[in-house]
């Protein structure tokens, strides 16, 4: 038997699966490390971390497993998008990482618009929001000039991961268009943007598809993680690319809705060429030459998270949503905006707060509970319109992630989006796209396409119930306007924030 390790580098823990040729996944292993907000608005890691809970990661996944080294054809990566990570001529980091979900890059955001103008959609094919990788480096140069001077090389988190495992510093189209610093459709770096912030082209690592090999493992490490040296190592992809692979989105038409800390819908592109001026992202997929449309909630499971560490902690999840079925659609007139940690998909506002709107004194623990589901469901469709103003038709989504676990959520999907629900037998989001580029790069399959086939099996699907989706599409209309009714009220907020 052989196998193929995906690892899943995400922002609370590290995901290593292991995975056979039928697709089906014979142990996984997660390994934990914290989150540091030493201001307001910032987001940080040691990038250490990540190194030491994969390592930790792939040695606690061999011995559980029993696999032997040998039976092992190939590690790849999937990771979280656009954290900064710059390190110095021997790979040391040289300061935390700055996370995607860290907003204290307003002001260099302006500073880009400004500058670039229309060149940036055109180039970058986004829009500068406080996530992306190239506003950091704009504050680190602000701010901490005699850091920027001292770095050799900026990378991404699995990329500093992978150059620890193997010695070889490369980044894959994917998580590079999370930059905004690729020219997308030209698949380079962009000369004018950096020449634009005095940013010298060196800073940038080797650009590579996703499936090729990047080298193997280091001695050292191979001895740590219980692997041989031989182990070829894949250069991986973004999160998004990777779920999208993960869930079988390899051809026109397929869209995907992934909810984990943050919500995403994903639809596959082929038009290179195509502008939708930044109303949504435009990213280069995993599969070569391929693209995907994508559109993002920041704060999708990590609104129900917060709402049951703040008003249920004593119960667990399942016990939280327990009662959800037996509220009727609309949470009674209570109505939920996800907007906790600011918002990008169709309002890309890092200081818009969210809000409860409609409470009274007979709403209980569950209504609230479904108007969070509710509300984060309203804004990921927000996403799935802008996609099907676009062109497309979205008669199904595959549905990943935490929202994927629960049959009300499902079904609320549904009803909201007006698509069939598609759940998968055997759902790994990212961990699995990154398995199945080391299976095509190891050369089990002939094309990501054919991994797809022999991975990824349907077992149910959930279609809308006409009545409930025509309550949800008169309270979408109420959510959509809720944003631009409270914009002001926030900004007068904000003072008082600590």
């Amino acid at each position: 038997m052989k196998y193929v390790i995906g690892v899943d580098l995400g922002t609370s823990a590290v995901k290593t699966v292991l995975v056979d040729p039928q697709g089906k996944v014979a142990f996984e292993h997660s390994e934990a490390y914290p989150l540091s907000r030493p201001q307001p608005n910032w987001s940080e890691q040691n990038p250490e971390d990540w190194v030491k809970g994969t390592i930790a990661s792939l040695k606690r996944l061999m011995e559980v497993s029993g696999a032997e080294p040998s039976q092992i054809d190939g590690i790849s990566f999937s990771g979280q998008m656009h954290g900064l990570v710059l390190v110095d001529g021997e790979g040391k980091a040289l300061r935390p990482a700055i996370l995607w979900n860290d907003t204290r890059t307003t002001a260099e955001c302006r500073k880009i618009e400004k500058k670039l103008g229309s060149k940036l959609i055109e180039i970058a094919r986004n829009r500068a929001l406080e996530g992306f990788t190239l506003p950091k480096i704009l504050w680190v140069q602000e701010n901490e000039p005699e850091v920027l001077a001292k770095a050799e090389l900026f990378l991404l988190p699995k990329d500093y991961v992978r150059y620890h495992l193997t010695g070889d510093y490369a980044m894959d189209y994917s998580d590079a268009a999370g930059t905004l610093l690729l020219d997308v459709g030209g698949k380079q770096w962009s000369a004018e943007i950096a020449e634009a912030f005095n940013l010298p082209l060196s800073l940038c690592p080797r650009l590579v598809e996703s499936f090729e090999q990047t080298g193997t493992l280091l001695p050292e490490i191979a001895e740590a993680s219980g692997l041989l040296a031989s182990t070829k190592v894949f250069a991986g992809g973004a999160d998004n690319a990777c779920g999208a692979l993960g869930a079988g989105i390899l051809g026109e038409g397929r869209t995907m809705c992934s909810i984990g800390t943050s919500g995403v819908v994903l639809s596959y592109e082929s038009n290179k060429d195509l502008n939708l001026e930044g109303k949504v992202h435009f990213f280069n997929h995993s599969e070569k030459d391929a693209f995907y449309i994508m559109g993002v909630t920041l704060a999708a499971g990590h609104s129900l998270t917060w709402f049951k560490e703040t008003f249920a902690a004593e119960k667990s999840f399942d016990e939280l949503l327990q009662g959800v079925n037996a509220i009727p659609a609309g949470s009674s007139g209570l109505l939920f905006t996800p907007y906790i940690s600011g918002e990008r998909t169709p309002h890309p506002d890092a200081n818009i707060r969210g809000s409860f709107i409609g409470m009274d004194s007979g709403h209980t623990l569950s209504h609230f509970t479904r108007a969070v589901l509710e509300g984060i469901t309203f804004s990921l469709r927000e996403s799935i319109e802008i996609v099907r103003e676009s062109g497309k038709e979205i008669t199904e989504v595959v549905a990943i992630g935490g929202g994927a676990k629960n049959e009300a959520w499902l079904q609320m999907q549904a009803d909201i989006f007006g698509a069939s629900i598609i759940k998968l037998e055997s759902e790994q989001g990212p961990a699995m796209g990154a398995a199945m580029l080391a299976a095509y790069g190891a050369g089990w399959f002939e094309s990501l396409g054919a991994c797809a086939e022999a991975f990824i099996r349907p077992a149910e699907t959930y279609t809308p119930n006409a009545e409930q989706a025509a309550i949800y599409d008169g309270i979408f209309a109420v959510y959509q306007d809720v944003y631009s009714q409270t914009r002001e009220l926030n900004e007068k907020l904000a003072q008082y924030r600590k």
